[in-house]
Parts: C-alpha cells; structure tokens; sequence
C-alpha cells in the first residue's frame, strides 16, 4: 500500500499559481539543457521512501485546504554546498486536483495514509476550476466542496 506526504504550498494562492510555477521552473530548465523535470527540495529525507515512490502522492495544502496533488517519481538525498542534509522529491508535473480537506498550517512535510487522503475530483474537476477561486474558497469553507 502506498504511503503519501502532505506540505504546505507556501507562496500559492490557488492551483493555478501552482501549475503556472511548475510550467515556468520546467521552461527554464529545458532552456538551460538540464532535464525538464519537477522537484521540491526539503531539509528532512523521509524514512518511509519505497512505500512513499510505489504509487505515493504529495498532497499540497494552499490557503488552509487540500487542493490538489502530484505524484511521487523518486526521492533523492543530498547535501548541500553547506553540508546540510536536504531531498529533492521529484514529482510527476502533472497536478491532480482533490476534494478540498480542510488543513492547520504546520511546519515541513507530514506522512498522510491512503485511507486520509482526499479523493481526486476526476470529472468534477473542470466544473470545479470554473469557479472564481474566492467562490471555491468560501465553499470549501462551508464543507460544500
């Protein structure tokens, strides 16, 4: 069974920021020669790796929910120029919107379990992103959406 994490998208107003960022970071990198790939870097290596990349997701909390997701490709440790132990975790840079999950800011990444996931919204996601994200908001925190 796969294991998840779940962080917070600090700098992010909606998914769509987020898809903006993603579809910049891969342009420049494909302008520079390196490979177009996506990755976040963090200071904590997560133990729990080969349950983490066998189907596991990072789910990203903006603005106090649970939005969306993207899948965990590989986890790769390292050290930095100051000799910090850091991650990048390397992600599919394709972003699954979720049923929104209402979340409390807290600091780095924690584990999230299959089973407390939010489901993805599949089909209902374009009717969902129709929204103006301030409408999106104020449903999700009436528990409509």
């Amino acid at each position: 069974m796969s294991l998840n994490l779940i962080k917070l998208c600090v700098g992010c107003d909606s998914v769509e920021d987020l898809e903006e960022w993603i579809a910049f970071r891969l342009n420049e990198r494909r302008r520079a020669g390196e490979p177009a790939e996506q990755w976040h870097t963090t200071r904590m290596v997560p133990t729990r790796i080969s349950e983490l990349t066998d189907e596991g997701s990072l789910y990203w909390v903006i603005k106090g929910n649970v939005q969306c997701r993207q899948r965990l490709l590989e986890i790769r440790p390292f050290v930095d120029s100051e000799g910090i132990s850091r991650c990048h975790l390397v992600l599919e840079p394709i972003v699954a919107r979720t049923v929104w999950q209402p979340r409390r800011a807290f600091q780095g990444w924690r584990y999230l379990k299959q089973e407390d996931a939010p489901a993805d919204l599949g089909k209902r996601a374009k009717d969902v992103m129709e929204m103006p994200p301030k409408l999106r908001q104020e449903l999700a925190e009436l528990g409509l959406l």
